[in-house]
């Protein structure tokens, strides 16, 4: 559990007393957060760290997770890919159960808290089956710049009835008759995924992965999402070993919410089979966090070549670690990329210039140095889970008496 004085190391007294005088008016507010998974992606991870945050602050803050069933994961997976701009047979029987399955985690979930923080199209509809005596806050992190009209059409029906909407960027602002604003994911770097470790520790779990370090390591560390092109990042690390020795290590994991992962890893596992460079392609299936953290450390690049995005916090992480990332420019990425400064940018399709990037990057020891110090700056600058914690004092403030 974090000790709250180890982060004035990293940002500094003035900020954490800020934190902790907003948040005396707080102390007898129980506020309610829920989700539908505690690990696996981004948003279990911030919550995973602020839960416990808030808690050490002094506020009474509470998690639960929805209870769905695979067909329900499902459903919501295609929603959550309708979100992000696909076609999908929004059915009435998809409709129903998705109702239901709300419905019944609301008869044996009482809330009488202070305030309700969904995230989320999971337990979105929550809000319909409680009498509302407190302020709701729906908070989505995907990336809804063009999402699929039906899709959209319905799930705003339940949009409108909270009180606040939270967005990662401000591309995915709506017109909609709820106030709106804008809070960025921020990483933990106190976490074991972030901290500080040593060379011997790196090596230590990289061999244990059979991870060697003989060749420069290209990395990317992503759940086995469509979303994030993991083939296409196969099919860049071909262009780019043609040219100059080195390895891909592909890092995935899996979320209970997320039921085409094992699909995506099958076609990821046969792409690799079919490669002239499968000797040099690792996979690795739900490595822990010091073997995350060991990696984006060891990496000399690591990648994001995600087709659309909220906002990707292994960007962050990698950033924070002093490695150069070279990443699609969607939903939240351009803001921790800062394209010729900590990293690179392209569209999500053009692999000829990932591969040039990329090259660039491997054969320059020189700048990605100077990258991975401008990348660390930044993020701590604006993507530390401190900042993100004032956001959401903030929001309280607007909200809480």
């Amino acid at each position: 559990m974090p000790d709250l004085k180890k982060y004035e190391k990293i940002v500094g007294k003035d900020v954490m007393n800020t934190l902790r005088e907003k948040s005396r008016k707080f102390s007898k507010s129980h506020i309610l957060t829920v989700n539908s998974t505690h690990q696996g992606g981004g948003v279990a991870e911030l919550l995973n760290s602020m839960v416990i945050i808030f808690n050490k602050l002094g506020i009474p803050f509470g998690w639960r997770i929805l209870h769905g069933d695979p067909d329900f994961f499902t459903i919501t997976k295609k929603f959550h890919n309708g979100l992000q701009g696909q076609s999908i047979n929004l059915s009435n029987m998809k409709k129903k159960i998705y109702l239901e399955v709300n419905r019944r985690f609301s008869i044996f979930t009482h809330i009488d808290h202070d305030m309700v923080i969904i995230h989320d199209p999971q337990p979105l509809p929550l809000i319909k089956f409680y009498r509302k005596r407190q302020p709701w806050i729906f908070r989505c992190h995907i990336d809804i710049s063009t999402p699929n009209t039906e899709v959209w059409n319905y799930l705003k029906t339940f949009i409108q009835q909270y009180d606040h909407f939270v967005i990662s960027q401000e591309i995915f602002r709506k017109t909609l008759g709820v106030s709106q604003s804008v809070m960025h994911p921020a990483i933990d770097p106190l976490t074991i995924k972030n901290r500080g470790i040593t060379e011997k520790t790196i090596n230590k779990y990289l061999n244990k992965s059979d991870i060697e370090r003989d060749l420069p390591i290209i990395s990317q560390i992503s759940r086995f999402d469509k979303w994030k092109d993991p083939l296409g990042v196969i099919r860049v690390f071909e262009m780019v070993r043609k040219r100059e020795p080195c390895q891909l290590v592909l890092l995935g994991s899996f979320a209970s919410d997320d039921p085409e992962g094992h699909t995506m890893l099958k076609k990821v596992e046969k792409r690799v089979g079919k490669s002239k460079y499968k000797k040099d392609i690792s996979l690795i299936l739900n490595g822990p966090d010091i073997l995350v953290n060991s990696l984006q450390r060891a990496s000399a690049v690591v990648i994001q070549k995600s087709l659309r995005e909220g906002f990707a916090l292994t960007v962050s992480e990698a950033l924070y670690k002093k490695t150069p990332v070279v990443a699609s420019k969607v939903g939240g990425i351009p803001l921790q990329v800062l394209d010729g400064v900590n990293g690179y940018l392209h569209e999500p399709k053009d692999y000829t210039g990932f591969a040039k990037s990329i090259l660039t990057l491997l054969r320059d020891e020189d700048m990605r140095s100077q990258f991975g110090e401008q990348g660390r700056t930044h993020i701590k600058k604006h993507f530390l889970i401190t900042r993100l914690i004032l956001d959401w004092l903030n929001l309280f403030d607007k909200y809480l008496p």
